[in-house]
């Protein structure tokens, strides 16, 4: 029988029928039973086996659920990166390890203007480069020299890390830290890859004349030399600098002989990082969060967020198939990843991309044009992934002014894109695999939000969206999987009062978090 209800929708909330429950999607030809699983526990990595049939891997992808941080770093929709360091100044992308310190001076920083432009831009979290390739370090850091203490600019008392984290949260802005894996003036000192062999180091590691006086928490973990000087250097920054809510990680070597490679610890980074910041989301290296795959800022036409990973030396989480793959978790992908795969585990997409050319500052480029800023927004966002735009600071220390009127004229975009949601309080039908949105009167509509319930996993495989109109039903956009979030632009404005959402396939029934139509005013 169905159900006529009210439906209240905002656009981070779920959709919430009048009894408090979420709607369900089911679609009885192709989704198991719900009856099957109320018994098991949601689990966010689940082992898989060689002897697994393509139905068990289905079923078990099904069971995959989200951690309480997954969930609240998929709700940020927007995150902003901040690229800043020596390369600012010397013009490189990917510094030497050997700049002289000095080179170093943005004698205008301002990180209020940095946070006041994020904030007007719709970001809700902001990562600032700590320490990028090259190892100089964007604090006075008591375990090298390559760092903001060795330059003149504030006399030597300058600490960016400790201005930029003020800042984002005296604007409400989340703080994140990249604090880059590989260390070319680590290796000069040779630190870094010195083929020194795993054991255990006392973290933090007291040096000569320590200014710490309270006894913080402290670590007995196994590292390599280097492994211990990232450990420690990850300690300061999340014991010293207030709280720290994504922890930012690539998987890049330097720029050093091939012979020589640093066997990263992640094991112990990630249990020193889970003990200090509980919360905090560990990307893209991490347990939490996997890159997309391109540095373009577009997800896959299908994302999914359960996807096959193999645990590689010292804890890494990685890729099961190649990292750029065309389809990384729909049943072929499963299927394809079996062999070498050792869970299904819920790994998100970030999305990464610069408002510029490169990641730092150069004063010959140009930010992004609002056009090119808001396809990639429907292409990351509007596919189930999370944006994460880098906006790079200038010698001075400033956003550049054309980013910052980009920035904000990028949010007023996506405003008059997804304005007010005409399915507000509109009157729902639901039926075994379709709801249906009586907005009360004929409404012309060409964009589309739609989102499961991923506190239920990810299930939905294909969906059409239809409108009423003329007397009949009509298809008006389809595809295939909604995750977190699915925004479709229909090229024609479709006028109709009725529209409903249908499931064609699912692996298990599912739930709709957000159906909403829009007109949009550009």
């Amino acid at each position: 029988m169905a159900v006529s209800r009210r439906l209240f929708v905002t656009a981070a909330a779920a959709v919430v029928a009048s009894s408090g429950t979420s709607l369900a999607l089911a679609a009885p030809a192709s989704a198991s039973s719900a009856a099957a699983f109320s018994a098991e526990e949601p689990q966010y990595r689940i082992p898989v086996s060689p002897d697994d049939t393509p139905e068990e891997l289905v079923r078990k992808a099904s069971q995959v659920r989200p951690t309480e941080r997954q969930i609240a770093w998929q709700a940020l929709e927007r995150t902003a990166f901040l690229h800043f360091g020596v390369n600012t100044f010397t013009g490189l992308e990917w510094g030497t390890g050997d700049e002289d310190p000095e080179v170093f001076q943005p004698v205008g920083l301002d990180t209020d203007q940095w946070a006041r432009a994020l904030r007007d831009g719709g970001f809700k979290l902001a990562i600032l480069t700590v320490k990028h390739h090259d190892g100089f370090v964007l604090y006075p850091s008591r375990y090298t020299n390559h760092t903001v203490a060795s330059s003149s600019w504030h006399d030597g008392q300058g600490d960016v890390l400790r201005s930029f984290a003020d800042s984002m949260r005296r604007h409400g802005i989340k703080v994140g830290v990249y604090i880059s894996p590989a260390d070319e003036n680590q290796y000069l000192h040779g630190v870094y890859a010195n083929g020194s062999a795993r054991s255990e180091h006392t973290i933090p590691t007291p040096v000569e004349n320590d200014d710490r006086t309270d006894s913080g928490p402290q670590f007995t973990l196994p590292a390599t030399d280097y492994g211990a000087h990232m450990l420690n250097q990850l300690y300061e920054v999340l014991t010293e600098y207030g709280p720290v809510d994504e922890v930012w990680f690539d998987g890049a070597q330097g720029h050093i002989p091939p012979d020589k490679v640093e066997k990263y610890d992640w094991d112990s980074w990630y249990e020193l990082i889970r003990t200090l910041v509980p919360d905090a989301t560990i990307a893209v290296s991490g347990p939490d969060v996997r890159w997309v795959g391109n540095e373009g800022g577009f997800a896959r036409e299908n994302e999914w967020s359960v996807v096959p990973v193999q645990e590689k030396d010292n804890g890494r989480m990685d890729f099961a198939l190649s990292y750029d793959a065309p389809d990384m978790g729909g049943r072929d992908a499963l299927v394809a990843a079996q062999p070498v795969a050792d869970y299904l585990q819920w790994w998100p997409a970030e999305a990464d991309v610069s408002i510029r050319d490169g990641w730092f500052y150069h004063a010959d480029q140009r930010p992004k044009s609002v056009q090119q800023l808001t396809d990639i927004y429907f292409g990351s966002v509007g596919r189930n992934a999370v944006l994460l735009l880098n906006v790079p600071p200038d010698m001075d220390g400033l956003l550049p002014a054309a980013d910052v009127t980009r920035l904000r004229e990028f949010r007023e975009r996506i405003d008059h894109e997804l304005p007010e949601d005409l399915a507000r309080g509109a009157r729902v039908t639901t039926s075994p695999g379709t709801i249906t949105v009586d907005l009360g009167r004929t409404r012309e509509v060409n964009r589309i939000r739609l989102a499961e319930d991923i506190r239920q996993g990810q299930q939905v495989e294909g969906f059409v969206v239809e409108a009423y109109s003329g007397g009949s039903w009509t298809r008006v956009a389809e595809a295939g999987t909604l995750g977190a979030s699915r925004i479709l632009l229909l090229p024609t404005p479709v006028r109709a009062q009725r529209w409903r959402v249908r499931v064609t396939r699912s692996r298990r029934p599912a739930r709709l978090a957000q159906f909403a139509l829009y007109r949009s005013q550009t």
